[in-house]
């Protein structure tokens, strides 16, 4: 492995890629530590802290514990994400929508021009709603321009983080929007560990226990990312022009977790935003309980994230991989399935084996996320790196290496993954 980093530093593609990368992130970690001005952090470091498994400290985890300092970046990149759930779920209910989708890269950059309003509109009501829950809180004390400033700051924050993620997956390696999470919660892992660590709050069983269940999550998560269900597909011989094209045989790689770690973030994201805009209100007493009763690592959040992950796997899945169109190209270029007829047939065949497919992956998806955080909560553990935390960090690190993969191998290097 250290011998491909080596060789992947030699490519200067790949290396300004890399650095550019590693800048944005410390651009984003710094973005992090800067708080808006005229705020007593301390003040709300402690009323987050203060609230076990509160939606809070959930938010403060995604943030990269921007939100205890409520720094620039204190909403972290969660609006953007909830805006890309909201345009992809209108996409498939309305057909104007599903056709703009269609119309190939200007269809695109229209529906993320729509995706960038919509995140400025909740980014704007996120930290409207922030800003009077620590008022009322009685941490910050606020005069209209006092508002103004601190509204404004933490919305330009978002859009800021947003345009950086979309920097780094274009001039970058892998998903920005990813990377940014990624590091979000990384940036607490070290901290955690050296609570969770300590003799004298966490006894030895515990440490050696969770180490382990910990080993064993991340070797599952490894090979469920990498496994595969591969189809056969034959060519036919044609003529094209004057040629006649060999036929030959290939396979269709149809990985067990297509989606990847999207509906983990996606139903991390969803199941935020109600319990968030709860807190606001902080005179009601039904919008309190009804923050308490869908709190993280709570029973009510744990089976809602399940179902969630499971039904937003299906639904990447389908995003990503359109049957009838593969079908249509396999017919196109001469190839089939041995023993399936082309064209519709070739569809169905697809859609069924994707369909039985995705099932054991989006069922082990939402096993990882909720089981690890039933243990923490069973065990007593002193900081939040449950199996959602897990599985994003794998996850992306995994999809990181294989695009860096993919560079190497272009260039006749020995990739990261055997």
């Amino acid at each position: 492995m250290f011998g491909s980093l080596a060789n992947a530093w030699k490519i200067p593609e790949l290396r300004r890629k890399l650095i550019f990368t590693a800048a944005m992130i410390v651009i984003y970690r710094l973005g992090a530590h800067i708080p808006v001005p005229g705020v007593n952090t301390s003040a709300i470091q402690n009323f987050i802290n203060s609230g076990q498994g509160d939606i809070l400290g959930f938010l403060n985890l995604f943030s990269g514990g921007a939100l205890t300092k409520f720094a620039v970046f204190a909403l972290g990149i969660m609006p953007y994400i909830t805006a890309s759930i909201i345009l992809q779920l209108l996409t498939m209910a309305f057909p104007s929508l599903k056709e703009l989708a269609r119309e190939g890269e200007a269809g695109q950059q229209k529906i993320t021009q729509y995706t960038r309003f919509l995140t400025v509109a909740l980014a704007l009501a996120q930290s409207v709603g922030f800003t009077i829950l620590f008022r009322q809180q009685g941490i910050i004390q606020l005069t209209p321009l006092k508002f103004y400033e601190i509204v404004i700051t933490l919305t330009a924050g978002t859009v800021l983080l947003m345009w950086i993620g979309e920097l780094m997956t274009q001039h970058g390696i892998g998903n920005g929007i990813s990377l940014l999470i990624f590091a979000s919660i990384v940036s607490g892992l070290i901290p955690g560990l050296y609570r969770f660590l300590n003799p004298d709050t966490t006894s030895v069983f515990t440490i050696v226990a969770m180490l382990g269940i910990g080993a064993v999550v991340i070797m599952g998560i490894v090979l469920v990312q990498q496994g595969q269900r591969r189809i056969n597909i034959q060519y036919a011989k044609r003529q094209i022009g004057r040629r006649m094209t060999t036929g030959g045989s290939t396979y269709l790689p149809l990985s067990i977790n297509m989606a990847g770690v999207i509906p983990v973030i996606f139903a991390s994201s969803v199941l935020m935003f109600p319990p968030t805009v709860a807190r606001f209100f902080t005179g009601s007493g039904a919008a309190q309980w009804f923050a308490n009763w869908l709190r993280p690592s709570g029973p009510a959040f744990l089976i809602f994230e399940s179902i969630f992950i499971i039904g937003f796997t299906y639904f990447y899945t389908a995003v990503q991989f359109d049957p009838v169109e593969r079908a249509s190209d396999l017919k196109k270029y001469g190839g089939f399935i041995p023993g399936i007829r082309p064209g519709r047939p070739t569809a169905v065949y697809l859609d069924r084996v994707l369909t039985r497919l995705t099932l054991p992956g989006a069922i082990f998806l939402a096993a990882i996320a909720v089981l690890p955080s039933m243990l923490i909560n069973t065990l007593g553990i002193t900081f939040y790196f449950g199996g959602t935390s897990i599985l994003i960090v794998v996850g992306v690190a995994l999809q990181t290496m294989q695009q860096m993969e993919s560079q190497l191998l272009m260039r006749h290097y020995e990739g990261f993954l055997k």
